[in-house]
């Protein structure tokens, strides 16, 4: 035994990386002893069971400080602050990031110097926005690496990848407004700390289930749309490398060496698994554990466990360890009247196991495999003497498709990137056509930068014409924006309703020279 805490009320407990901390969390309250109330955050030395600070916390959201993993920084969220502390001193404040309303932040991975994203969200028609810095430069918006505004956020998600170059963020409202989806918006945004930014296109409407880091931190996987949900691999300029196709799934998996991932449909679907070869794009096999609520990878890369646990589910408890190509090494299951509440692999320092070539056969088990079964449609007893019928789906499955430019043909494109391409040749041919056919006398009014410009002995009326000209140019690049879904203010909508009126006004000032 290391050590023992009294701690009746503590609900929270967290160690720092290197296991020289402990922080325990309880619930805030007052009396009428202490009307202020006690400190609820406490910070414990592991080697003298001594208390090194109590701190007030009273929102559990953020509850826990943020270390680097060498836990020479250590950050915690204080009102509209980043209070950062070094070499786990908490007597004094080494730097603070002071931004208005800040409400969440991630600290990156790996090694010095560390890095920050820091999250507000948007009020009064602002937008939320995230911005990445590095320690100890904080000093305001120069300061920051990237900047990345959006709207539809009422929280988001951080994710650093790796190496700490790069982060996601998962854009999410409570409310769809269009009522297209029970679970709200969601949006995934990328930011790299080279200052490069972008909305990561997903082609299929619906919800954003998961996103997942390659560990080899050049590309990253996300599951989304309306089920059968979509799974693609993007990499870091956001295009889409792979497409897995549509399936009944819900999160991914990367290996701990990132040669193998695992696309899976837990929670209300079936626990199907799919695992993928991500060098050569190749299924490997497909298991099922239904009743899953746990799925975690060895560090060898080799095996993974599945688990039912309380108190997700309160019956049929236990665990199952599975070789990545489908077998079943080892199967335990709780006594009846108990319950499993976690299972957790021993760690292993980083490195302790290389990358292993990947098998396709399935490994040698007694308890064999559980490779998803063929289904077939219900077919009523009347109709069983009868000749099969194609059946109807409710979605036709799409099969995986290799992104790439140049291996499979065209890339598949979001709707936005298409509408935007036709605008661009559809423009394209108007110009050609133009300067191929002589223009014959019109009273139609054009707008183009190549149509030679007709004056007048009115310097006024050219003058007019002339501004004309420049309002409704504005406005073809305003429609321009809100095609590719940008959101526009309020007087940039009311200069798009006006131009019908501006046309009218340009050809009555053409005809009348």
């Amino acid at each position: 035994m290391v050590a023992t805490f009294d701690l009746p009320k503590a609900t929270l407990l967290e160690f720092s990386p290197l296991n020289n901390i402990l922080v325990t969390w309880q619930p805030y309250t007052k009396s009428q002893d202490s009307p202020q109330g006690e400190p609820n955050l406490q910070l414990w030395d592991l080697q003298s069971s001594q208390q090194i600070k109590a701190l007030y916390q009273k929102k559990v959201e953020s509850w826990c400080p943020s270390w680097s993993e060498d836990e020479k920084i250590c950050v915690r969220s204080v009102n509209n602050e980043l209070h950062f502390f070094e070499n786990n001193n908490f007597n004094t404040l080494a730097n603070k990031l002071h931004m208005q309303k800040v409400s969440d932040f991630a600290l990156s991975p790996g090694s010095q110097p560390s890095k920050v994203a820091a999250y507000v969200p948007g009020s009064k028609g602002a937008p939320s926005f995230v911005r990445l810095y590095q320690y100890p430069v904080l000093g305001g918006v120069s300061a920051a690496l990237a900047n990345k505004s959006f709207f539809k956020a009422d929280r988001v998600t951080m994710q650093w990848n790796k190496k700490a170059s790069a982060v996601l963020v998962t854009a999410s409202t409570e409310v769809d407004k269009t009522g297209a989806s029970y679970y709200g918006e969601q949006t995934l945004h990328y930011l790299a700390v080279n200052g490069e930014t972008a909305l990561v296109q997903l082609p299929k409407t619906g919800p954003i289930y998961d996103v997942a880091w390659s560990p080899n931190s050049a590309e990253f996987c996300v599951v989304y749309g309306f089920m059968p949900a979509k799974a693609t691999i993007f990499n870091l300029k956001c295009d889409p490398v792979f497409d897995f196709g549509t399936g009944p799934r819900n999160a991914a998996y990367y290996s701990p060496q990132g040669h193998i991932l695992v696309l899976a449909g837990f929670g209300n679907l079936r626990g199907q698994m799919e695992v993928w070869d991500v060098k050569k794009y190749k299924q490997v096999s497909k298991p099922q554990a239904p009743d899953a609520t746990h799925f975690s990878w060895c560090p060898d890369g080799e095996h993974v466990v599945t688990a039912t646990c309380s108190p997700r589910l309160r019956v049929g408890n236990g665990y199952k360890i599975w070789h990545y190509t489908g077998s079943v090494l080892h199967k335990w299951d709780v006594a009846a009247g108990s319950e499993l509440w976690e299972v957790r692999w021993q760690s292993f320092p980083e490195g302790s196991f290389p990358e292993r070539a990947i098998m396709y056969q399935a490994a040698p088990s007694g308890l064999g495999t559980t490779q998803a079964p063929t289904t077939q449609a219900y077919r009523p007893p009347a109709l069983r003497h009868l000749p099969a019928t194609p059946s109807t789906k409710l979605h036709e499955d799409e099969p995986p498709q290799n992104m790439r430019p140049g291996v499979s043909g065209e890339r598949i494109m979001s709707k936005t990137a298409l509408k935007n391409q036709k605008k661009r040749e559809a423009k394209k041919a108007a110009k050609q056509e133009a300067k191929s056919e002589p223009e014959p006398h019109s009273d139609l009014v054009t707008v183009s930068n190549s149509q030679s410009e007709l004056s007048s002995n009115d310097p006024d009326t050219d003058k007019k014409i002339k501004n004309l000209k420049k309002k409704l140019k504005a406005i073809e690049g305003l429609k321009d924006q809100q095609a590719s879904g940008k959101v526009l203010e309020k007087n940039q909508l009311e200069k798009i309703q006006k131009e019908d009126q501006l046309l009218k006004e340009l050809q009555a000032l053409q005809i009348g020279q």
